[in-house]
């Protein structure tokens, strides 16, 4: 669980850092040594903080064996590898900002703070290879490049992003099947609760359609991916209720929604900039169209 908490970290982390430096998205490249060594011991605490408490807390009761590679491609239908490339995007969002407040030249800040989350996240994979109950997973690692190089990418081809990683939940009842894995309480089966999760591609309309003065700034449309009936990562325990065994089926979910860029509102406010930019982490709930694998087609006044 302390593992799946790193996002509540994030999220923290996020509101303490921006509530001292609110997000500006031009690069000033002023350099400023002071702030340099603010960002860089942060990071630093950050990084050993984190690691240590996993070696020390998180695999405490688990049995080292060595090095070893693991296949999970297959486990909770993909949604983790989701929440691999979400973590790097965002860390990696934290500490390219984080070095655009230092004033270091433009491609140094998307480089240096853009790789902060994955090598971050390859620590944690190369600790997570020597305990038998994990194992170095591949496509852990493919998902953590990809959150970083979505991020990167954009930034050096369009000094912005036009296409953000965002995240919704909402509470299911599956947890109570089995609260030891999909979380006990509200706050663990944010993190816990895979059924719960989905993942959203925001793409800012302006961005792409820059004549179409009627399109206002801030207008999203948005491309998410959920999942639903995983009470275990590949095959489903058998749980009843009364004495009747209660059916579960697994299937996937994709949605098409409309989304607001929170970074695209102008403000003079610090304050505003710090909470829009943690807002921006998070798909808006909006009118909402879902198909999913069932074969079910539904809409949702709004869906989170």
């Amino acid at each position: 669980m302390l593992k799946k908490l790193l996002l509540i970290l994030l999220i923290t982390a996020f509101v303490n850092v921006k509530a001292q430096s609110p997000v500006d998205t031009t690069y000033s490249e002023d350099f400023r040594p002071g702030r340099l060594g603010l960002v860089g011991g942060g990071a630093g605490v950050f990084y050993g903080g984190m690691l240590t408490g996993l070696a020390t807390v998180w695999y405490e009761d688990n049995h080292w064996v060595g090095f070893h590679v693991k296949n999970d491609n297959a486990g909770w239908l993909q949604i983790d590898k989701y929440g691999h490339a979400y973590t790097t995007y965002l860390m990696g969002k934290l500490g390219m900002n984080a070095m655009r407040w230092t004033g270091v030249k433009r491609k140094k800040a998307i480089w240096w703070g853009g790789a902060y989350g994955f090598i971050f996240m390859t620590s944690v994979e190369l600790l997570d290879a020597n305990y038998i109950e994990w194992g170095f997973s591949p496509m852990d690692m493919v998902a953590n490049a990809s959150g970083s190089l979505l991020l990167i990418g954009q930034e050096l081809a369009f000094k912005k992003q036009i296409l953000t990683y965002k995240f919704s939940y909402h509470h299911t009842e599956l947890a109570q099947y089995r609260p030891s894995v999909l979380g006990d309480t509200d706050l663990s089966r944010v993190v816990a609760d895979y059924n719960g999760q989905t993942f959203w591609l925001s793409l800012n309309l302006k961005s792409v359609f820059k004549h179409k003065d009627f399109l206002p700034s801030w207008l999203n449309v948005a491309g998410g991916y959920g999942a639903y009936g995983m009470l275990s990562a590949e095959n489903n325990p058998t749980i009843y209720d009364n004495g009747a065994i209660v059916p579960i089926e697994r299937y996937r979910s994709y949605y098409l929604s409309l989304d607001i860029d929170f970074d695209k509102i102008k403000t003079r406010s610090k304050f505003l900039k710090s909470t829009f930019f943690f807002l921006n982490m998070l798909k808006f709930p909006l009118p909402t169209f879902e198909v999913n694998t069932l074969g079910e087609r539904k809409f949702h006044a709004f869906f989170f």
